[in-house]
């Protein structure tokens, strides 16, 4: 029976008619979408401000409509992610022609769409790093017929039709060959374990090669038939014995022992026998069975399933997979169909498939225990298929036509990867017709008149194209801690969300706040269910994460676009019944928007001040609280800063920070309520509401005392707390970030933020507030202070900042600067553009404006950061992109570093290590196991940098000038000639006198410091000719 004959059996005309009827069903169905989003870009849908939608449009399909419909349909054969992707597609482009298959991930002339770009970046296999072996494997017109692995011993043997035999070690080296002179050809070999001896087969006859002495060779003959294909049984418990499988052209499958007795192995070492030993094959124990009615091409012995497999062309038993005892009884056999025979076959272990090829040009997927019908098939050869070999690691099959084409494919998609030919040689004069994977070192051998090797490429890195995420520079990058999803926004505000771990894209949505409104900002909530966008106009919208559908939007404000500009945004809280944002605007203004359940849109509900002026001797201003505000709030307190009366208008012993803020952090947990924003010229603002306290962080003047202003400005700011005090105390966030970036010269183009917050109950009431100095906070009777307990004054909340002159910059909540820290490098330092922390907060993560990414190890100094002796190390630096870094992230569990560029990529990176893993928009799947691969992107040409021990570069410290010669000591130990003529050991005598003599040189200025380096080569140099 035909294959076409079963499968019209197996599906029935009513069910073909049901099929039929739902695609025509969900035809409808997308006919009715295309027609709504279609009305909805023209302005013809109205919201109603009560029920939402009018009434005439109660029949609106979104997206749970829509994946419910689909599912009543076709049930469960669709997929979450093509219903998703399709509804997408759909919505964003409703003219865009869409075929009903996609809805199962199916796309007509996908493959002929493929940009040459994607051909070369997503290549399976590198062609330009192509081997050839030339040399001693082939005679004059002769070609390879047999490839076979030695797992155990780590070998490959080789046979060439002419007789020559070969074995490789692993770097592919020649360990031994020899040339069978004999007039029949050799089809087929492997490589017997037990007896440690090379098989191979002829016409006629079975060659048997002991590879360790070239003078033993055993001929077994004569074979009735003429043998096409060899296989050794692997049978662990067998000892000094193999049992060898082998086809012939008389569709015969034969089963062959042999004993180190028949070999007389052990009387023929150190003897010197002839070449060629024939032993009469009536000898040996031969079983064999008809199985086919043609000739065998292929016999295999898979030991996962204890059973043989032999393909022939027969269109009726065409492979058979069964029991080796089966080839001595006459019991049934299993066989399976294929039109136009197998010509080759191979058994994927991990996906538990065989694999068919034949004339028929498909290639067909096997259930070992169904054969009666495939469980799929891959189409694209033109040509006969003529071998098949599989990639266990990454799960891809590799088939070979007779036209000499390869064809990678993916035997999880069934997709086709990478399809190739040797360009270098015409394929019709090429011989290809055996091939061998080498799992262990990621290489495709190929045989013909010499052998190939092409290497296996896990990454992208021998192409000139730079990874592309998006096609502009990116906006935002935030991560979804509970879905393990990231969500990356570009400047031409195309949105998408990819898996973490694999690197595939999930969905993706287009101009989410309308037409050339470009999304600046996004944040994600805490359980990962609802995500907001904030956009150049001012806009802001809340979205359900898995669906993107849309939830709430602030309405359009009335001020000019710049001012309205959204630079970052937090989420405070985010549930189904309220949703309360932070967002920074380009005006410098900071404000909680807030929506609740009963409310159609979100509103404004809290207004930070946008200037404060502080005393310049003691830049501390404490704000008024009246005892009934004294209270739990929802977040934040209301705020209104009266005038001074008190200051005096002169200006000079008052200023005001500038109000360009660039970046914030937030930081809310019991007993901590704190908001810190750095602004261009260095300013860093923090608001501390539990102490009613607004300060601004200076550099101390250690000679004169007085506060000077941060020269540099700040281009991102994270809260670090130690580990035993942020998540143990309180169930808070772990930091989240996300970047923002602006065309507008005047605004810097990165602004990042931390924000570690536990959400709270209640309603806040407004407060009246009155602002007085340091000195006068005494007097005032209302005001009130949160007292930190002495146990928890160790683990205070420490600042980071990063600044354009390339530091990091560590403040208490107190004001004081504890640490500067300057990334090692050896060029100039660059600015900071990012500040990232692992959940524990064991780890600190930097990028800079030049791509380089700097860790250091901070664990042991959030202990205790008054202590000397708590240092913090870093431990890596390397290059992730060309341009500048936006923003970045750490995922723990993963031990993985995501980073995002201008240059349109988001990356993935071994935290450990600094090794590049891909980038987020490539065909393949991440590998996160294989960490040992030193790989880099083709922009990146410089290798990461592993810092052992704690470099002088790591942090600012007093450095101390070189020791000098102090002549006074060197006259006070030196003795006559006389004193020295009878002691031994007198050049370490003089060694140790020089070195006592040495001193700190006490210098006024560079160059006196410099003349006293010279003086002191000057000094060594005399010593020297001193002691010759």
């Amino acid at each position: 029976m035909s294959e076409k004959d079963s499968d019209k059996e197996s599906c029935s005309a009513p069910e073909l008619l049901d099929f039929k009827n739902a695609v025509k069903e969900f035809q409808k169905l997308v006919k009715k979408l295309a027609t709504q989003k279609t009305k909805e870009k023209l302005g013809l849908y109205i919201k109603d401000d009560v029920s939402g939608y009018c009434s005439s449009h109660a029949d609106e399909i979104d997206y749970e409509k829509f994946y419910a419909a689909t599912q009543a349909l076709f049930g469960a054969e669709v997929k979450d992610y093509n219903v998703k992707a399709f509804f997408w597609k759909l919505s964003n482009n409703p003219d865009v022609r869409i075929e009903w298959c996609e809805i199962f991930g199916c796309f007509l002339g996908e493959s002929d769409g493929m940009s040459p770009r994607l051909k070369e970046e997503n290549m399976v296999f590198l062609l330009s790093k192509k081997q050839q072996l030339i040399h001693t494997v082939v005679k004059r017109d002769d070609a390879i017929k047999g490839i076979v692995k030695v797992p155990r011993l780590d070998f490959i043997v080789t046979s060439s039709q002419k007789g020559v035999l070969t074995v490789f070690n692993k770097q592919m080296k020649v360990l031994a060959n020899t040339s069978i002179e004999d007039t029949a050809w050799i089809t087929g070999c492997d490589f017997l374990p037990q007896l440690k001896c090379v098989v191979a087969v002829t016409e006629r006859t079975v060659i048997i090669w002991n590879y360790r002495s070239q003078n033993i060779c055993f001929v077994i003959k004569p074979i009735e038939n003429c043998l096409l294909c060899v296989c050794v049984v692997t049978v662990p418990k067998q000892v000094a014995k193999d049992t060898i499988l082998m086809g012939d052209d008389k569709g015969y499958v034969y089963l062959l022992t042999v004993t180190s007795d028949h070999l007389a192995l052990q009387k023929c070492k150190g003897k010197r026998e002839p070449q060629l030993q024939v032993l009469d094959s009536k000898t040996f124990h031969i079983v064999k069975r008809k199985l086919h009615d043609d000739w065998v091409m292929k016999v295999k012995y898979i030991s996962d399933l204890n059973c043989f497999g032999s393909c022939s062309s027969d269109s009726i038993c065409s492979f058979v997979l069964d029991d080796v005892k089966r080839l001595g009884d006459n019991l049934p056999v299993k066989e399976f169909s294929v039109p136009k025979g197998v010509n080759a076959f191979t058994y994927c272990r991990k996906a538990k498939l065989i694999v068919t090829g034949g004339n028929d040009k498909y290639l067909r997927l096997w259930h070992p225990a169904v054969n009666s019908k495939p469980s799929g098939k891959l189409s694209g050869h033109l040509h006969s298929v003529v071998e098949i070999v599989t990639n266990e690691k990454d799960q891809h099959v590799i088939s070979l036509s007779s036209a000499k084409i390869f064809r990678v494919w993916d035997i999880q998609t069934l997709s086709l990867l990478q399809v190739f030919h040797d360009t270098q040689v015409n394929p019709e004069e090429m011989e290809n017709s055996v091939m061998l994977f080498d799992n262990e070192r990621g290489v495709l051998i190929s045989g013909s008149d010499v052998i190939d090797i092409y290497p296996l490429t896990h990454m992208i890195q021998d192409t000139k194209y730079v990874p592309r995420t998006h096609k502009k520079s990116i906006n935002v990058l935030v991560y979804n801690w509970a879905f393990h999803q990231i969500l990356t926004v570009c400047s031409e505000s195309i949105l998408k969300v990819w898996d973490l771990e694999t690197g595939y894209q999930v969905y993706q949505m287009e101009d989410a706040h309308g037409l050339n409104t470009e999304v600046t900002c996004a944040a994600i909530g805490r359980h990962g269910f609802y995500f907001v966008t904030g956009a150049c106009d001012g806009t802001v919208k809340i979205w359900v994460f898995e669906s993107g559908q849309e939830v709430k939007a602030l309405p359009l404000a009335k001020c000019s676009k710049d001012e309205c500009r959204l630079l970052k945004i937090v989420y405070l809280k985010a549930n189904e019944s309220q949703h309360v944002l932070l967002a920074l605007e380009q005006s410098g203004k900071m404000k909680i928007i807030q929506g609740n359940s009963a409310e159609t849109y979100l509103y404004v509900t809290w207004v930070l001040p946008e200037a404060v002026s502080f005393p310049r001797k003691n830049p501390v201003v404490s704000l008024l609280l009246k005892p009934d505000t004294l209270q739990i709030h929802d977040f934040f307190p209301g705020i209104q800063l009266l005038p001074d009366t008190s200051s005096p208008k002169n200006d000079t012993e008052n200023f005001v920070p500038s109000v360009e803020i660039k970046c914030f952090a937030v930081f809310k947990v019991e007993g901590w309520s704190l908001i810190a924003t750095g602004s261009a010229n260095g300013a860093i603002i923090l608001w501390d509401f539990k102490s009613a306290t607004v300060r601004y962080l200076c550099k101390v003047n250690e000679d004169s005392q007085a506060s000077v202003l941060q020269a540099s400005g700040v281009n991102a700011m994270l809260f670090l707390v130690h580990s035993t005090f942020s998540s143990r105390k309180s169930s808070s966030l772990p930091s989240t970030t996300a970047t923002v970036r602006s065309h507008n010269d005047a605004i810097p183009e990165n602004r990042s933020s931390s924000l570690s917050l536990q959400e709270e109950n209640g309603k806040s009431d407004e407060i009246n507030t009155e602002k007085t100095t340091a000195e006068d906070t005494t007097s005032c009777k209302s005001i009130q202070y949160v007292e930190l307990p002495k146990a928890e004054v160790g683990h205070s909340p420490i600042l980071a900042s990063a600044h354009e002159n390339g530091y990091i910059c560590l403040w208490n909540i107190q004001g004081n600067l504890v640490k500067e820290l300057l990334p090692f490098a050896k060029h100039p330092s660059v600015p900071l553009t990012a500040l990232c922390t692992d959940i524990s907060t064991k780890i600190l993560l930097a990028g800079s404006k030049e791509g380089h990414i700097m860790r250091w190890r901070i664990d042991s100094f959030l202990e205790d950061p008054q202590k000397d002796k708590n240092q913090i190390k870093e431990e890596a630096c390397w290059r992730a992109h060309a341009t500048e870094v936006v923003d970045l992230f750490h995922e723990e569990e993963k031990n993985v570093v995501v980073t995002a560029s201008i240059d349109g990529s988001v990356r993935l990176w071994n935290a450990m290590n600094g090794y590049y893993l891909g980038y987020y928009g490539q065909l393949r799947k991440f590998e996160l196991s294989d960490t040992t691969r030193l790989i880099l992107p083709c922009d990146v040409n410089t290798f990461p940098i592993i810092i052992k021990e704690e470099s002088k570069y790591m942090e600012v410290e007093e450095l101390e000038y070189p020791l000098v010669l102090d002549r006074d000591k060197w006259k006070s130990l030196t003795r006559s000639p006389s004193d020295l003529k009878g002691l031994k050991h007198v050049d370490t005598i003089q060694d140790s006198k020089f070195f006592k003599s040495l001193a700190s040189p006490k210098v006024a200025n560079i160059y006196d410091k410099l003349g006293f380096v010279l003086y002191n080569i000057q000094e060594m140099q005399l010593y020297i000719s001193f002691r010759n």
